[in-house]
């Protein structure tokens, strides 16, 4: 199975200011933390993606457009299901003083659970206050799959992989969508959470938690870059907005 192959090597999706309209596109500036840029508000420039995000054959035209929004790379409804692993970096089993498991920890969001770049983080208040239910945070690549996977090997495993990207390892990849396509199918779209590396608050000596006002900064290397998003209690604060 050949690996897939793209136009594109870095893909965002925004609302352009040019057509207030949604776009997918591919930056101009190949060095540029996206997120970074739209978080500090400084201008974003993208070539247009004619096509879907998920169609290898989609074409990076020579249209610049300007971000106004910068949005999730993947609408809900290409998403599908979300799986997420749990304990899946040797050195945070090891701060959480855990064995480190035999087979992945699966579990499932819905897509319901996503939202964008500067987008709240909303503390419900069934889960206040965050001193008492401890609210924690954590780092994932997470990997975007690209073409149905059905009972793949972990040597072909990454030619599956459409792209990776960031949200806010005990099993490599190749592992991970080898033992996740088993007896079932991974279709394209699928998102998989790889789960969190060490450094989460509950082990920092004093604890640290998430609560209202803070930011979470997430940053994953090879070009995908940051993220960040606000927390709110939710009643706290009416002026904050959703940026789905």
């Amino acid at each position: 199975m050949p690996a897939i192959k793209t136009n594109w090597s870095r893909l965002i999706r925004f609302v352009a200011a040019e057509t207030a309209q949604i776009h997918i596109g591919e930056p101009i500036d190949p060095e540029l933390d996206v997120g970074l840029a739209f978080h500090k508000e400084q201008a974003i420039k993208a070539y247009e993606i004619f096509g879907s995000a998920l169609d290898p054959a989609a074409q990076v035209t020579k249209n610049v457009l300007t971000v106004k929004q910068l949005l999730p790379p993947l609408s809900r409804e290409q998403i599908g299901v979300v799986r997420c692993l749990g304990l899946n970096y040797a050195d945070h089993a090891a701060e959480a003083n855990m064995a480190k498991p035999q087979f992945p920890i699966l579990f499932y969001k819905p897509p319901t659970a996503l939202i964008g770049p500067e987008a709240p983080i909303t503390i419900p208040r069934v889960t206040q206050p965050a001193s008492k239910h401890l609210p924690d945070y954590e780092v994932e690549l997470t990997i975007v799959i690209g073409k149905a996977a059905k009972d793949v090997s972990e040597a072909d495993a990454l030619n599956y992989v459409l792209a990776y990207t960031g949200a806010n390892d005990i099993f490599s990849v190749r592992q991970t969508i080898a033992f996740l396509s088993q007896g079932t199918t991974l279709l394209p779209g699928s998102v998989i959470m790889t789960g969190t590396p060490k450094g989460v608050g509950f082990v920092k000596k004093p604890p640290l938690y998430l609560k209202n006002g803070d930011d979470v900064t997430v940053w994953v290397d090879g070009g995908i870059g940051t993220l960040v998003n606000p927390v709110v209690e939710e009643g706290a604060s009416a002026a904050v907005k959703a940026k789905l």
